[in-house]
């Protein structure tokens, strides 16, 4: 079988992209596999994702090498947080579908004796995955594989930026030997990815811009496609003076300069509580000037990974310096090689609210830092965003951290770590206000992937209802049902009573 480095040089400037005449064929494919993807029963499904998660550990050092070529970031950390993330996703997935999507009994309510309730999920049909540049790999493949344990067909449309990777991910599901259609990759960029909700999917899950998700919520709308949008962050760091110093540091470097910055959940604002703050930001400069920045399998900062990046962040840096910014690590921007794309960690003081770098989503290895000088201040400083996306706060006072936390207005959230909420499977992962919508990961997010039908029984035996016609003669009965059962003075025993004469009426009139 061809690998992913043969068929990126087999690809030509006139045949790389997926002609626009063919999605119709595409849909047609998908349609035609889900419904045979469909009927294999769980643990079939279930042992088809276990095919999947071997075949990716048999096949990681080749996907780390064509994600790191293709992103500019460090083979080490294309394996850490790419490919073994996903390995873990499918194992959870493996390990909780069986479960989340099987039908679960529910209670029913007291009024309605002898019925049954129960919720039970089905697959939604063909799934559309529009997946980013900057994760390429763990982006795409984990809605893919939620999507698949569900029992959907899924259409892929990886980043334009970065097809060496969506070449990869197509031979890696060739491989995997399923129905022809039931998974296929698309290459292509926006009038592909038009077209594609165009032709009306059942479910669209798309990761990227705040700008590009929005539009596609406007185009979704109307067709009354649901969708799960994961957007753009602006994360918040909080630093009190009661923090492991040391630890802050090395997660607020992490935090902010792994894969150069290009992480939706990076942290892009860092407040620090006054008392600490010269001793904090003396040993984050220190710390990040050790930062190795290059293109070698021993740099700690690759390349950004694409040109218009690299000019967004230079833009929002320029403007910052302008505004009164100091530039504390780094170069000047007007200095920085826009050939090489390689933008040494940047940390940024006498930033304002008011400045752009402090609201809009860099997307690159900058760190503004701010003081703060109470709990209250901090909080509002880091919910004084558009973005809601993720947030950390460092303290060795656990109840303080929670109780700071729960008044940040995100849609997740660490105590003395950064980033990793979207590393484990078992939580929901997803933003609030222009962050996004919906959530996935966890029971909840193969859930969502699937419909989900609540279902009543009944043994069909009695011949009518109380609550059936005729009406005549049961508004008293029902009066004396609601204050018996749900008023202030519970009677138990009238209820029954009530419910008794209410059931007699309707078998004597039928």
């Amino acid at each position: 079988m061809a690998s992913a480095e043969d068929r990126l040089k087999n690809l030509t400037s006139e045949n790389s992209e997926t002609p626009l005449g063919q999605i119709p064929f595409i849909f047609s494919a998908s349609r035609s596999a889900q419904k045979e993807f469909a009927t294999l029963p769980m643990p079939q499904r279930m042992k088809v994702l276990s095919q999947l998660r071997h075949l990716i550990v048999e096949r990681e050092q080749e996907i780390s090498r064509v994600i790191s070529r293709a992103t500019g970031k460090p083979p080490g950390e294309a394996l850490t947080t790419e490919v073994m993330v996903v390995a873990d996703a499918i194992l959870q997935i493996e390990k909780r579908a069986p479960k989340a999507l099987g039908k679960q009994r529910v209670k029913t309510p007291i009024t309605f004796i002898g019925k049954h309730s129960y919720v039970e999920y089905k697959p939604r049909g063909v799934v559309l995955v529009i997946s980013p540049w900057n994760f390429p790999f763990m982006l795409a493949m984990i809605p893919v594989v939620e999507a698949l344990a569900a029992g959907n067909s899924v259409i892929m449309k990886p980043s334009e930026e970065t097809p060496e990777v969506g070449i990869l991910m197509e031979s890696i599901f060739k491989q995997l030997g399923i129905p022809e259609g039931t998974v296929q990759v698309t290459h292509g960029g926006r009038l592909l990815g038009e077209a594609l909700i165009e032709s009306k999917p059942d479910f669209v899950h798309f990761t990227g811009s705040v700008n590009t998700g929005k539009a596609i919520a406007s185009a979704t709308g109307p067709l009354l496609i649901p969708n799960t949008l994961e957007l753009g962050g602006k994360d918040p760091m909080i630093v009190f003076e009661d923090a492991n110093i040391e630890r802050a540091v090395n997660g607020a470097t992490w935090g902010a300069f792994s894969n150069a910055g290009q992480v939706c959940m990076s942290v892009e604002r860092l407040y620090v509580e006054n008392s600490i703050y010269d001793h904090f930001l003396d040993r984050l400069v220190e710390q990040t000037s050790k930062l190795k920045l290059g293109t070698d399998d021993s740099s700690d900062i690759g390349p950004i990974t694409t040109s218009a990046q690299f000019q967004t962040i230079q833009s929002q840096v320029k403007a910052a310096i302008s505004e009164g910014a100091k530039l504390l690590t780094g170069l000047d921007p007007d200095k920085w090689n826009p050939t090489s794309r390689l933008i040494p960690p940047m940390i940024l003081t006498d930033v304002t609210h008011q400045m752009e770098i402090m609201q809009e989503e860099t997307f690159g290895p900058v760190l503004p830092v701010m003081r703060f000088d109470s709990e209250e201040q901090a909080i509002a400083l880091a919910n004084d965003s558009r973005f809601g996306l993720n947030s950390s706060v460092w303290t060795k006072d656990a109840s303080k951290g929670k109780r700071v936390i729960s008044k940040l207005i995100t849609g997740s959230a660490l105590l003395n770590d950064v980033i990793l909420t979207i590393a484990n499977p078992y939580l929901p992962y997803g933003g609030v206000k222009d962050s996004g919508l919906g959530s996935y990961h966890a029971d909840s997010g193969i859930q969502n992937l699937a419909i989900r039908t609540a279902v009543m029984t009944d043994p069909g035996r009695p011949l009518s209802e109380i609550n059936w016609f005729p009406y005549q003669g049961k508004d008293e009965l029902f009066e004396e049902l609601l204050k018996s059962y749900w008023g202030a003075s519970r009677n138990f025993a009238k209820f029954g009573i009530s419910y008794l004469k209410l059931l007699s009426k309707s078998k004597d009139r039928h």
